[in-house]
């Protein structure tokens, strides 16, 4: 037999894949925790597989960054870039190109590299307010949930894969990513809607033409008006990538049904204030084309429709416009809440979010990116699989250039600076959380090829969990426990009362006790306040880690004088599962937390309270002015309480606000202001937060802004009008610089298959899969499963299965004569998903034999 080379690796597999079901009769048309971003399966005859290596570093006598200095400059054009690369003027493109000719001309260059990853993705977000905005008492179609879903039939989204990005991605229908191990747990799940909701035009238009009668519009000469106008969407285009082109195609599509159509076009610095800071009912814009990237691999992507559909998902102004059906609420809630006990009741979950998910559509899923990260050929550095390398926990710790210690790194990126830097609820644009990763630090950080975590500040963890629940371990650093029953201790805090600003304990808020689903208990190192301290001199405490806790409660309430509303969802759907939190030693710090909340991963059931925040990492003295400010109602930290205050949103590093912060520094100081003080003044003295004040007013005389952190970088300055920011090394840090080196190749599966190229119905067939790495055949004890998906000549899916396992680096499908009998005439196509336990990105691969009587 002949052994086929059908596909190459990763997210390159998967596109011929999804476009082969095209060519069945079934035309298939094409995004967090996910972050907002400025923002693969090729057939081959032979394949051709590069594993770029990374060198084995030069080993030093160092602590902390290996370069002394980052410079990050703004550059829109891709193609520009990836000159100045050449041209030795910038080191790094942190951005994720999928544009063909620029991957081209950085392929073709000896001076330069790139990273491949699969976490970028783009969709198109609808206004949901209306069905008439109030600010301009126009209609806005998009308010009705079936209109939306039709968008999913309106859009090609084969052909935005194919002549807009030049075969550089796959189409996406769901809030999955295509290249993640839930889309090939639930393939055929997925695969099912995929075939429903199919480009079809004609439907789409059917749809919306009786939504919009029902709205009272009328079809007059092909336009449709409303109150004898015309009905107008705006099309708010982003014009720093191909969106500019899926932005012109998606008005084009609007227009052949009727819509009259503004085509807004903006840079990501002039959208956000429209879409995700601007009040929705003001009736600025309808379609909006979003784009995303995950900015760590994977593991459970069930809270993907808390975040991308309810209110729970940012404290935005767009955010609380959602109204999903109490329905869909729910079940996202209790797949947020891992409220389930197995893996099937899990898998039934998922199933009805999908499809809920797809009839809510305030989100249109278009396309996963197959990006690369263009570099200099000399430079080092930790790239996540996902989030590339502006996404990348590791960047800080590993960007380096080869055999060299210390100089000056340049970054480019398509914007900086897009929003205010606030740690509780400031800017979520990946450009923005880069350089904030890089000044602020985390208790785990996420292995860039598993999406696992490891201690980073932390020394140690013990899970509990209970008896039934289907968590494992992979790693050594933790311990996992199963127990019958997990009792939460009464002195553990559970609530917080806003009003008398102190815990509420366990037994205050359950009299007749309670019990957790998980236990965490997290140790730190003895010397911890010793080894940590902030960028501005102030040795981290335990006030830190209670202001964390306090917070994680205080703004939701309505008692609190820093209350926001745009809080409240997030705190209500924290509440529904945790149970209470516990310092059991305050020097060694030791913490439990109890909660109904686990995940699937022992390594991801651990509670570190490290004190990064929704947006950043904040010291309990920084954070304290800047809710001086909010309770003086003179700034707010969320963009929605700013809007609807009317005051300026809390920017700690340029801006009006640096001048309130400054003034409120000064009132503190003067003050001796500890916030919280029937709480947190017995974690903080007055001498600790006299000498802070002072440290953070010597940092704002030296550098202009309030910005500080514990990790490897700190904030020299940042230049808004010059759209520059500069980065220094922090020489205080003191972890060994080589800390995170041992990430090199990540080692994705490379699939084969081989069989007959022709079945007869109703007898056995057999079907060899080759799973290798490198030339070598994959050990059998990292692959976690082999799945298979059969769809007979209509295109429908007929067959689902595991292969057999045979030998490192074998597997079969074995098909029964009854299996076969049930496949119709014509050709067959056997699909092949292989998900890794060294790697958590799924590799595809795909058969074709026909069918005969």
């Amino acid at each position: 037999m002949k052994r086929y080379t059908l596909l190459v690796v990763g997210l390159l597999v998967i596109a011929s894949m999804v476009l082969s079901a095209c060519q069945q009769g079934t035309q298939v048309v094409t995004q967090v925790v996910t972050e907002e971003v400025e923002v693969v399966k090729t057939v081959e005859v032979e394949k051709t597989v590069e594993v770029v290596v990374t060198p084995e570093p030069t080993r030093v006598d160092r602590n902390g960054a290996w370069v002394d200095t980052i410079v990050v400059v703004e550059e829109p054009s891709a193609d520009a870039a990836v000159t100045r690369l050449q041209n030795k003027d910038i080191d790094l493109y942190a951005f994720t190109v999928s544009n063909a000719e620029v991957a081209a001309k950085v392929a073709a260059s000896p001076e330069l590299k790139s990273e491949r990853t699969f976490g970028s993705y783009n969709e198109l977000t609808f206004n949901p307010a209306g069905p008439i905005f109030e600010g301009t008492g126009k209609l806005n179609p998009f308010a009705v949930p079936a209109v939306r879903e039709a968008m999913n039939w309106l859009v090609d989204r084969d052909y935005i894969v194919q002549e807009i990005m030049k075969g550089l991605g796959v189409p996406r229908y769901t809030p999955f990513n295509v290249a993640s191990s839930d889309y090939a747990r639930l393939a055929e799940v997925v695969r099912k809607v995929e075939l429903k909701y199919a480009y079809d035009k004609e439907k789409a238009q059917q749809v919306i033409s009786a939504e919009m009668e029902k709205l009272g519009a009328t079809l007059v000469d092909g336009k449709w008006q409303y109150n004898g106008e015309p009905v107008e969407i705006i099309v708010l285009i982003r014009v720093e990538d191909e969106r500019r082109q899926v932005g012109d195609y998606v008005a084009n599509q609007l227009e052949d049904i009727g819509f009259t159509v503004t085509r807004d076009y903006k840079t990501s610095a002039e959208a956000s204030p429209i879409w995700i800071r601007g009040n929705p009912n003001d009736g600025k814009w309808h379609v909006y084309t979003g784009g995303w990237i995950t900015t760590a691999v994977p593991r459970d992507l069930g809270d993907n429709f808390s975040f991308f559909y309810t209110n729970r998902g940012l404290p935005q102004p767009l955010w609380q416009a959602y109204t999903p059906s109490e329905e869909f609420d729910k079940v996202a809630l209790d797949l947020e809440n891992r409220a389930y006990k197995t893996i099937e009741e899990r898998t039934q979950l998922m199933g009805k979010a999908l499809e809920l998910a797809l009839q809510d559509s305030v989100r249109v899923w278009l396309v996963d990116r197959a990006s690369i990260t263009p570099m200099r050929a000399e430079l080092q550095v930790a790239s996540d699989l996902y989030g590339a390398v502006y996404g990348s926990q590791l960047w800080p710790y590993t960007i380096r250039r080869e055999g060299e210690v210390g100089g000056s790194v340049t970054v480019a990126m398509p914007s900086i600076l897009v929003e205010p830097w606030n740690a509780l609820s400031g800017t979520n644009w990946i450009y923005d959380q880069m350089l904030i990763r890089g000044t602020g630090e985390y208790g785990q950080v996420y292995d860039p090829f598993t999406g696992l975590t490891y201690p980073n500040r932390i020394e140690k963890a013990e899970v509990v969990v209970q008896e039934g629940l289907p968590v494992g371990k992979t790693l050594d650093w933790l311990t996992l426990e199963f127990a019958p029953s997990i009792e939460v201790p009464g002195d553990a805090w559970a609530d917080w009362d806003a009003e008398q600003q102190r815990f509420i304990t366990v037994a205050e808020k359950f009299p007749e006790g309670t019990t957790a689903l998980r236990k965490s208990v997290v140790y730190y190192p003895a010397d911890l306040y010793e080894k940590v301290k902030w960028h501005d001199g102030s040795p981290f405490s335990v006030g830190d880690v209670v202001m964390g806790m306090i917070l994680t409660f205080d703004l939701g309430k309505e008692a609190s004088p820093y209350y926001d509303a745009s809080q409240v969802p997030t705190l209500e759907s924290f509440l529904s599962s945790f149970k209470g939190v516990k310092i059991v030693s305050t020097d060694p710090l030791v913490i439990e937390t109890y909660s109904d909340l686990w995940n699937l991963d022992a390594e991801l059931n651990v509670s570190d309270w490290w004190p990064f925040y929704a947006q950043g990492q904040a010291a309990w003295h920084a954070l304290a002015i800047g809710l001086k400010a909010d309770g003086a109602g003179e700034a707010a930290f969320s963009a929605a309480k700013a809007d609807e205050l009317q005051v300026e949103w809390l920017s700690y590093i340029s801006g009006p606000t640096i001048d309130i912060l400054k003034a409120k520094l000064d009132e503190a100081s003067s003050e001796g202001f500890i916030p919280y003080a029937p709480t947190l003044g017995e974690y903080v003295s007055a001498d600790e937060a006299a000498a802070r004040y002072a440290n953070l007013a010597e940092w704002f005389r030296q550098r202009g802004h309030f910005w500080i952190g514990t990790n490897v970088f700190y904030l020299e300055r940042a230049f808004p009008v010059e759209g520059t920011v500069v980065l220094r090394r922090y020489n205080g840090y003191s972890e060994p610089a080589d800390k995170w080196l041992r990430f090199s190749a990540p080692p994705i599966a490379e699939v084969e298959v081989d069989g007959d190229d022709r079945v007869t119905a109703g007898s056995e067939a057999s079907f060899d899969v080759f799973v290798d790495f490198e030339g070598q055949p994959y050990p059998l004890a990292d692959i976690d499963n082999v799945k298979y998906l059969v769809f007979d000549a209509n295109g429908e899916l007929v067959l689902v299965g595991q292969a057999e396992a045979v030998e490192d680096g074998l597997f079969q499908v074995n098909l029964s004569g009854e299996d076969t009998g049930k496949l119709a005439e014509g050709t067959t196509r056997l699909e092949v998903v292989v998900v890794s336990k060294r790697v958590a990105v799924p590799s595809f691969a795909s058969f074709q034999f026909v069918t005969a009587p």
